[in-house]
C-alpha cells in the first residue's frame, strides 16, 4: 500500500521565520504525519529574513525557471530547498526578488502591510501549484496555512480543477485570527484572475465591500481547522454554513493527532465541494 502524501501550504515556518501560531504547527505538524506513516512536501515563501547560509537554502535548478504572470507581468520563479533541523525532511522554499527580498515579511517598518501584498500573494499561490505540478507528486491532501495561502483552495477547485494531478486531492484550509485581506483593494481580484477566471468568479472572495480572504478559501475548501482559538463573528457564520467537516480548535496538547485524525477521516470520505 503506498503511502498517503499530504502537501503543507505555510505562510510561516520555524525556525525560518519568527514564532507565530501559524509557524509553530507548520513545524509540528508534518514531522509529526510524517512519522506517522505519511509521504509530506512543505512549501512556503522565501523570505528576506530568512538566513540562507544559516539553514543551508540551496536552488532546486530542476524546479526552477518558471515565470508566473501577476497583474500581465512575468514574475520569474526560483525554487529553493532546505533539510528542517532535527526530522528528516525537507523544506522548499519560492523565491523571487521582487516580492521576497526585503528584510520583512508582511509589513514594512511602521507596521503597514506592504502594499503588494496581494501580488505576493497571487505569486506564492500559483507558484506552489505549478511546483507541484513540476514535482509530479499527487497529493492526497493539500492543507493551507494562513491568510497567504487563501487563493491555492479556490485555484484548485476553478482555474486547476481539470489538472489530473489533483483530481483526488482533499483541501483543507486552516484559519487563523491574522488576516491582511482588509488592506487589499478591489483591484486584488483583477490580479488573482489567472487563467481564464474573470473577477466576477472571485465573489467568494468579498464580503459587503470589503475583501474577505479567509471566506474565498473556505467556499472551496473539503475540510476546515480552525487553527486559532478565536477566529472572527463573519467567518465563525460562514463555516457554521458549510457542508465539510470542521475540526474545532485544538490545544497544543492534542492538536497534532487531531489533525492526523482529520485527514484520515476527510481522506476516506467521499465528501467534498462540487
Amino acid at each position: 500500500m503506498s503511502k498517503k502524501k499530504v502537501l503543507i501550504v505555510t505562510q510561516e515556518m520555524q525556525p525560518y521565520t519568527a514564532l507565530s501560531e501559524v509557524a509553530a504547527i507548520a513545524r509540528k505538524l508534518p514531522q509529526y504525519i510524517q512519522e506517522k506513516g505519511m509521504e509530506i512536501r512543505v512549501l512556503m515563501p522565501r523570505f528576506g529574513t530568512i538566513n540562507e547560509r544559516r539553514h543551508r537554502l540551496h536552488e532546486v535548478v530542476r524546479l526552477s525557471g518558471m515565470n508566473i504572470i501577476v497583474d500581465d507581468d512575468d514574475f520569474p520563479l526560483i525554487i529553493k530547498v532546505a533539510s528542517l533541523p532535527g526530522a528528516r525532511m525537507q523544506v522548499y522554499f519560492l523565491d523571487n526578488e521582487d516580492f521576497f527580498k526585503r528584510k520583512s515579511v508582511f509589513e514594512d517598518s511602521k507596521g503597514k502591510p506592504f502594499k503588494d501584498n496581494p501580488d505576493r500573494m497571487v505569486f506564492f499561490c500559483k507558484g506552489v501549484i505549478e511546483t507541484v505540478k513540476k514535482f509530479g507528486w499527487p497529493p492526497d491532501i493539500v492543507a493551507c496555512h494562513g491568510w497567504m495561502t487563501s487563493l491555492v483552495p479556490f485555484y484548485l477547485k476553478t482555474a486547476y480543477k481539470n489538472e489530473p494531478l489533483f483530481q483526488n486531492s482533499k483541501v483543507v484550509y486552516s484559519i487563523y485570527d491574522s488576516n491582511m485581506g482588509e488592506s487589499f483593494g478591489d483591484k486584488f481580484l483583477e490580479k488573482a484572475t489567472i487563467n481564464n477566471l474573470e473577477p466576477e468568479d472571485m465573489k467568494d472572495f468579498k464580503e459587503g465591500d470589503k475583501i474577505a480572504l479567509h471566506k474565498g478559501a473556505l467556499m472551496s475548501a473539503d475540510g476546515v481547522i480552525k487553527g486559532s482559538e478565536n477566529v472572527s463573528d463573519i467567518d465563525e457564520k460562514i463555516i457554521s454554513g458549510l457542508k465539510v467537516p470542521v475540526l474545532e480548535y485544538h490545544n497544543e496538547e492534542e492538536y497534532l493527532a487531531a489533525y492526523l485524525e482529520f485527514f484520515n477521516n476527510l481522506m476516506e470520505s467521499e465528501v467534498g465541494t462540487e
